[in-house]
């Protein structure tokens, strides 16, 4: 369980006490961004996608990843984000161990569009994908998101997905030579689930949970094999 630090918002002068949530690294055991209790919160006034994430090494395996920085809403209407400890990303680990069967993957419940975007790429990372990060080109709609090899894209919107929305994303991977998977929140029109079996392109959707469903046979298989 991470400690609590005390936190104070620039704007108001309010204290809050606050302990960074936790998220389920490859391995299974949960990953924390170590809190910095001497640092000052400062108020998120624009998003940019480098600020959004912070590197944290696993201390079961040794693994590194992105996990979204820790933020706090004040009372005020000002979102906090809360300063990580130096070092966060070189922490001690110890020994990695061997490879262990993939874990059950640990959702994160979705209440805004940045949460759909980081529950896609924990499971990405939970399916073995490396290197998550914000897509090179933007897409049309939704939001962009690639690892080694992989582009994704989530579509945090209430409308279906389209059959443009799907095509566009597989042309897109098919010029850098990557593999594609789609997440959605309201699912897919019959022409896009159609399209997306023609063109071999996984399409899941994103409960309210954060656990993404497969909507057909290529998600299923990627669902149960991982990466590759």
């Amino acid at each position: 369980m991470s400690e609590s630090v005390s936190v104070r918002c620039p704007a108001c002068r309010r204290e809050h006490l606050y302990a960074a949530p936790s998220y389920p690294c490859t391995c299974g055991a949960p990953v924390v961004p170590p809190l910095d209790p001497a640092g000052t919160a400062t108020a998120v006034t624009h998003r940019a996608w480098d600020d959004e994430w912070v590197s944290v090494r696993c201390t079961a395996c040794g693994r590194e990843g992105e996990w979204p920085r820790p933020e706090l809403g004040c009372a005020c209407g000002t979102l906090l984000r809360v300063p990580v400890a130096r070092g966060a990303a070189s922490q001690e680990a110890e020994p990695p161990q061997a490879p262990a069967p993939r874990r059950a993957f640990q959702p994160i419940t979705i209440r805004t569009a940045r949460d759909a975007v980081t529950a896609a790429a924990v499971y990405l990372r939970w399916l073995g994908y490396r290197d998550i990060r914000r897509a090179d080109q933007r897409p049309t709609s939704g939001i962009g998101i690639a690892a080694h090899g992989l582009l994704a894209q989530v579509d945090p919107t209430v409308a279906p997905t389209s059959l443009r929305d799907v095509e566009c994303l597989w042309l897109t991977a098919m010029t850098e030579s990557a593999t594609c998977v789609y997440f959605s929140l309201s699912g897919y029109a019959p022409d896009a689930r159609a399209r997306a079996d023609t063109l071999g392109v996984p399409l899941f959707v994103l409960d309210l949970t954060g656990t993404p469903q497969p909507v057909n046979s290529l998600a299923d298989e990627l669902d149960a094999t991982g990466a590759h």
